[in-house]
């Protein structure tokens, strides 16, 4: 039974999280990505925490597992494209 509420929250957070952030407007996209950045960076901890849970065998290391590797993705690409779009501010010598 918790394993289906665990899922639940899942697909419910993905789901909000997708709805959240295609409503951000290009103009607050860049001072919310180091907002991101902490949470996914919280994220990361929470899919460690997972792995390492051993109530639900083997499922829970491969979600754990997934999610390290989603917030892995998104808080290297949150760097990658604040320091590109910061470069864009810089003065050109």
């Amino acid at each position: 039974m918790e394993i289906i509420l665990l899922l639940f929250v899942f697909v419910l957070a993905a789901f909000l999280g997708f709805e959240l952030i295609s409503k951000v407007p290009s103009q607050l996209h860049t001072p919310l990505m180091s907002g991101s950045n902490a949470i996914s960076g919280i994220t990361i901890v929470g899919a460690l925490l997972a792995s390492g849970h051993q109530d639900f065998g083997g499922m829970a290391k491969w979600f754990g597992f997934v999610g390290l590797i989603l917030a892995t993705i998104n808080v290297v690409g949150g760097y990658l494209v604040t320091d590109r779009m910061l470069g864009m501010f810089k003065s050109k010598k």
